[in-house]
């Protein structure tokens, strides 16, 4: 049930083959035989798999580097930011292997199979729960503004984002902690890699990474949208009543619901893109679908991790002024890093 991407796109396309060629020729009797989905699936599957992967690890570098590198930028909902664009960085690495399966083949040895399975258990995991953090710091941002600066510093949510990459490191690790031991375990043949979670492993997986936190992010955000929906209609009546008093008050909480507008979209692309999966997962329907409908939910999957970027660049002009300098060099220049940019 909480086989990764990889597993779970293999796994489907070797259902539907009738004739397949070996993955390792030289190995008749042991050696697993290549996936043969219809060549218009594959072509298309390279293409799209190739062109996200470079999109996500492009941008999301774009992200990492300018959220790092200008002081400005240095506040707490754009450390969350900066967590998703790391995991969202990595996820861009993932799919170079997902581009090597594509013909349902694992050349890399069984360790570099648990490894990158694991590694992609951990970018998923950190990955919904920087979208929970990201969801609680706008909730009280929009209904506690008052308390927010004391609530939110940097160095709280410094120490979430780093409790939230090592809670998932070691609860994933406890999942596969014995193909850890005993890489290839369950690999029937060579050139496989396959990783299978008990039932009770898999359901504890998938309420954590994906029922429970979806259920945090969308009640935390309902609360968010009617306090937002009641604040703007507030400030527009008292800027007709007291327009000079109330000019500055109201900027302050333009910004916030701007940000929480932003950040809304961001969460609600994020579960669009991920939520067909996890509903293949939790409805048992995978044996039902065909390579091309499994290569679809699986591009999908990945396309969420440079969706961001592209959402930062049309609602933060920040980021679009942060690109212009790092294209053109500016930020090696000397003291590049106070550059007025907000």
């Amino acid at each position: 049930m909480t086989s990764t991407a990889a597993s779970f796109l293999l796994f489907l396309t070797m259902k539907s083959l009738d004739e397949a060629e070996l993955c390792f020729p030289e190995l008749l009797n042991s050696s697993c035989r290549k996936a043969m989905p219809p060549h218009s699936v594959s072509m298309l599957t390279y293409i799209s798999l190739s062109s996200i992967f470079l999109l996500t690890v492009t941008l999301n570098l774009l992200v990492i580097i300018s959220i790092s590198h200008f002081k400005q930028l240095h506040t707490p909902t754009n450390l969350l930011l900066l967590s998703l664009a790391v995991s969202d960085f990595f996820v861009g690495f993932l799919m170079f292997f997902q581009i090597v399966l594509i013909d349902g083949c694992w050349f890399f040895g069984d360790l570099m199979c648990i490894l990158y399975q694991y590694l992609g258990y951990i970018i998923t995991s950190s990955s919904v729960g920087t979208m929970v953090l990201i969801s609680v710091d706008r909730y009280v941002a929009i209904c506690d503004p008052l308390h927010y600066p004391n609530k939110v510093t940097q160095k709280r949510v410094k120490i979430c984002v780093c409790l939230c990459w090592i809670c998932s490191a070691f609860f994933d690790g406890l999942l596969i902690r014995d193909y850890l031991e005993q890489p290839g375990m369950h690999n029937s043949c060579f050139g496989e890699c396959v990783i299978v979670n008990d039932y009770i492993a898999g359901l504890a997986d998938l309420f954590l990474t994906f029922i429970c936190p979806v259920t945090v992010i969308i009640v935390l955000y309902m609360r968010v949208f009617v306090v937002a929906v009641f604040q703007a209609r507030a400030m527009r009546s008292h800027t007709v009543v007291f327009p000079l008093k109330s000019s500055v008050r109201a900027t302050a909480k333009k910004s916030e619901l701007k940000a929480a507008r932003t950040l809304g979209v961001v969460i609600v692309v994020f579960l669009l893109c991920l939520c067909p999966y996890y509903c293949v997962l939790l409805t048992g329907q995978d044996t039902l679908l065909n390579a091309s409908t499994a290569a679809f939910v699986i591009c999908l999957f990945y396309f969420n991790s440079c969706l961001n970027p592209v959402i930062y660049a049309f609602f933060y002009p920040w980021f679009r002024k942060s690109i212009r300098l790092i294209a053109t060099l500016k930020i090696l220049q000397a003291g590049s890093c106070d550059t007025n940019i907000l």
